[in-house]
């Protein structure tokens, strides 16, 4: 609802106040209160006696009051109600919409906290179309949540009602990114609680505090703070390396990006040689690696590396040749 619409009723609530009290003090010789006081109960319709006989134009002046006073008075009280009614409905659909839309989704990623890399994690996977649900409670953060047209619910992240409803048993994923390593923690045995097989990627903020991250589950642990020294340092080091790295994993003006796909088990290339794939000169790609089923990373495979159902292949090239590549995996 427009707050001009609120603005407006007020003004006249104020100007017929302004006018009676005006009227009385002038055309009834009452004390600037007491005309005050008459104009209010006379708005109000409350029923109480005059303070003061009146004059024949004291009444009319009542009578204008009255008219104009409870017309104003129904309207302003109209538009409050409507806006507050609007605004629940509105909150109650919302919700209701985030809920359907998040309890559809498959093969999504939950992150939990919207701070400074909960939001860069969401921009990045916002990107390249990848479904995601945050679990936020502070309220300053799901405005900007709201601003970014985010899935979210506002909830507690260690909470099993809040992980259940963001569908972790149709997740592929967990991110606990909030500010304190001790909730990262509970989050992540919560998660492991109701799903062993969960993906958990956590973010810790100091580094002796990885190694409980591990024995509470999580998958892999990253130390924002420490990561960004390490690379500081590879670039007084290493600039050319770093930038290569940032060509290669991040994107640039050449178009070249580092990706990985994975082997269906219905793809022609099983039992195949990477030369006989024809992977490089029919998408123009330059393998770096492949890691196997077993876990294993072959870096920079030879040419006679066979192909298996489920290997995952790291390549670098262009985002529309490694799309088709995908698609031929």
């Amino acid at each position: 609802m427009d707050s001009k619409q609120l603005r407006h009723a007020f003004t006249m609530l104020i100007g017929i106040i302004a006018f009676g009290t005006l009227g009385y003090y002038f055309f009834e010789n009452m004390p600037l209160f007491d005309a005050f006081y008459m104009t209010i109960i006379t708005i109000s319709t409350v029923g109480f006696s005059e303070i003061r006989p009146l004059t024949h134009l004291g009444r009319m002046i009542t009578v204008i009051i009255i008219v104009l006073g409870i017309s104003a008075g129904t309207y302003t009280i109209g538009i409050i109600v409507r806006w507050f009614v609007e605004g629940e409905l509105s909150k109650i659909f919302g919700r209701r919409k985030l809920q359907k839309q998040i309890s559809e989704l498959k093969n999504h990623f939950i992150i939990c906290g919207f701070g400074r890399i909960g939001r860069i994690i969401c921009s990045e996977l916002h990107d390249d179309n990848i479904d995601f649900v945050i679990i936020e409670q502070n309220v300053s953060a799901i405005e900007e949540i709201e601003k970014g047209k985010y899935l979210f619910l506002e909830m507690d992240a260690t909470s099993e009602e809040a992980l259940m409803a963001a569908g972790i048993m149709n997740a592929r994923g967990l991110v606990p990114a909030v500010n304190s390593d001790a909730n990262n923690v509970f989050i992540t045995l919560t998660a492991k609680g109701l799903r062993p097989d969960i993906f958990v990627l956590a973010r810790a903020s100091e580094e002796k505090n990885e190694e409980k991250l591990m024995k509470a589950g999580a998958t892999r642990v990253v130390s924002p703070y420490l990561i960004g020294a390490k690379r500081m340092a590879q670039m007084l080091k290493r600039p050319t390396v770093v930038d290569f790295i940032d060509i290669a994993t991040m994107g640039s003006h050449l178009g070249l990006i580092m990706e990985e796909a994975k082997v269906r088990a219905n793809s022609h290339l099983i039992d195949k040689t990477l030369i006989d794939s024809h992977l490089r000169q029919d998408f123009g790609v330059i393998i770096v690696a492949i890691k196997k089923m077993s876990g294993d990373m072959i870096f920079n495979p030879m040419p006679s590396e066979k192909l298996e159902a489920g290997d995952i292949i790291v390549v670098i090239g262009k985002r529309e040749d490694l799309k088709r590549m995908s698609e031929v995996l």
